[in-house]
């Protein structure tokens, strides 16, 4: 925890994102911080994705959960919260947390000690996690907020997903980088996936056409720091 600590201390400063009156700290991996409310969000961790790969025979390295839960230390070791809520899809498949490594489980449950976790379910683990600490919901409502794993098909204010993995594609300087990002309109926020074998889904995609009542705008995770991009500076696949 000590070396996580010293490691969070080089990491970029967070973006300012708003919702529904709320400010969330964005940090570029992909995490939500409520500073008010000491509340670490994440969504889509898919852990043991990489096991789940290899019971069908298409093997990729065994590290995904390890190097997923060794980010979210980070995260926890720099900022102390009072409660994290994992937006769904926290392990890839029902089986997922009965497959973890022992090293792995003693991880996890070193950062639940001393705080509120909150699991909520997602299409990919609906049911609790097995033999795991933490409640299990399907939605969590904190003052004008309501924290889910699907968005909802229509605009709703105040409601901050996941799911959709969401990415931009921006252009710029006579060529286009592609990274994973928050989207939102400052009446909902959708969060990218937050897992190591996680991919993303372009924000143009028509899976998330009606889902914001403006335009809204993408907050893109850089190498250095969450930047914000205007539709205009967006291009599809």
């Amino acid at each position: 925890m000590a070396e996580a600590a010293r490691e969070a201390q080089t990491d970029p400063a967070p973006t300012l994102v708003g919702v529904m009156g709320v400010t969330f700290e964005a940090f570029v991996d992909g995490a939500l911080w409520w500073a008010d409310e000491r509340l670490l969000v994440v969504a889509d961790l898919h852990l043991e994705k990489g096991s789940a790969f290899a019971r069908r025979g298409q093997f990729l390295p065994p590290y995904d959960t390890r190097e997923t839960l060794a980010r979210l230390a980070r995260l926890i070791a720099r900022l102390d919260p009072q409660s994290v809520v994992a937006l769904g899809d926290s392990f890839h498949d029902a089986d997922g947390a009965a497959r973890m490594a022992s090293a792995d489980r003693a991880g996890l449950a070193d950062l639940q000690r001393r705080r509120t976790w909150i699991w909520i379910a997602g299409n990919h683990d609906p049911t609790a996690p097995d033999d795991l600490a933490g409640e299990h919901v399907d939605t969590l409502a904190v003052g004008r907020l309501v924290f889910r794993h699907e968005p909802s098909t229509v605009p709703i204010p105040g409601e901050v997903a996941g799911h959709l993995h969401p990415a931009a594609r921006v252009a710029g300087r006579g060529r286009s980088v592609r990274r994973r990002c928050f989207v939102g309109d400052g009446e909902r926020l959708i969060a990218p996936a937050f897992g190591a074998y996680t991919g993303g889904l372009n924000i143009l995609d028509r899976a998330f056409a009606g889902l914001f009542a403006r335009p809204p705008t993408a907050f893109v995770l850089g190498n250095d720091g969450v930047y914000a991009v205007r539709r205009s500076g967006l291009r599809r696949d």
